[in-house]
This record gives C-alpha cells, structure tokens and sequence, in this order.
C-alpha cells in the first residue's frame, strides 16, 4: 500500500528540508536515506565514495533503498536513488514518487560544497552533466512533479500536500 511519499531530485534540490516539515504538516514520521546508508557504514557519503568507488556507492544505496520499511512517512532519497532500480521499484510499490524539480543554474547557485556533501559523480564529471543524466531517470520515476523553482520551502512543501492530496483524491 503506497502510505508513504518519497521525495526524489538533485541534490541541493531541498529534498530533506522539504521532508522535514511535509512530514511535520502530515504528522507522518521522516526518514533521510542519506543518513541511514551513513549510519549502517560507519561513515560519511563522501568517505564511502572515496573508500569503495562510485559504483559500489550505488550498489550499497540501491541496497539499502530496496529494503526499506516505511509506514506513514516522509523518505527524502540521495539525488543519486535513481540509478537503482529495485530501488526505485520498492519505493514505487510503498509509496508516492515525488520529484522535486529544479533548474541546473539553482542546483549550482545552492550546491557549493560537492567534495563533502558526497555527491555520486564520476571524475571529470559535473553538475551539469549528472543533471542531464539523472533529470530523464526522475521523470521517469516520479508519480508527481513539483516545480520549486523561485518558491521558498513552506511553499514546496504546500505544492507536495496538494499534489499527493490530488493523487489520492483522483485514486477513490
């Protein structure tokens, strides 16, 4: 049964600000991936990165994303969750898909710290180039798509409300 939202995009997108007070306005509990990968590791994204490579990175994130367990909560992913796909599909199958969408100069204006925010980006890669690739692979994913663009997070957080509300309302 879909009782959860999971909030997908780039980083820097607001996705674990954005969880936070949805889950607060929804009185649903919040879960932020990124620190449950950190916690079961024992280290920092970055670390891991840097430790075991990219590709392992993601094999460990779709892991620990295909075994989720959620009820009545708020999942704020890694921007890099949808390059998993049994992933993805667990999380499709618990919950609403919700892609947060920005354009690539706001990720750039808000991301400034790419070295230890441990962002899943191979070497003479950029932002711009992981945003052309994962942008197909969240539309792809999502059930719903909110444009926060010029919007501040208390307005995000209302698109969200409204759309999943829209969603559920168009399923009875």
């Amino acid at each position: 049964m879909k009782n959860n939202i999971v909030l997908i995009g780039m980083p820097g997108a607001g996705k674990s600000t954005v969880g936070v007070l949805l889950a607060k306005a929804m009185n649903y509990s919040f879960m932020d991936t990124d620190l449950t990968i950190q916690q079961e590791n024992g280290k920092k994204l970055y670390e891991i990165i840097a430790d075991k490579g990219i590709d392992e990175f993601l094999n460990i994130e779709n892991d620990v994303l295909s075994h989720v367990e959620a009820n009545q909560s708020v999942i704020a992913t890694g921007g890099s969750a949808v390059y998993g796909e049994e992933a993805m599909k667990h999380l499709s199958d618990i919950g609403h898909i919700v892609y947060i969408k920005l354009s690539c100069q706001e990720i750039v204006r808000r991301v400034s710290n790419i070295k230890t925010r441990g962002i899943a980006m191979k070497k003479g890669k950029t932002i711009f180039d992981i945003y052309a690739e994962r942008v197909p692979l969240y539309e792809k994913y999502a059930d719903i798509i909110v444009d926060g663009e010029n919007t501040t997070i208390e307005e995000c957080v209302e698109r969200v409300v409204d759309a999943v509300a829209f969603l559920e309302n168009k399923r009875l």
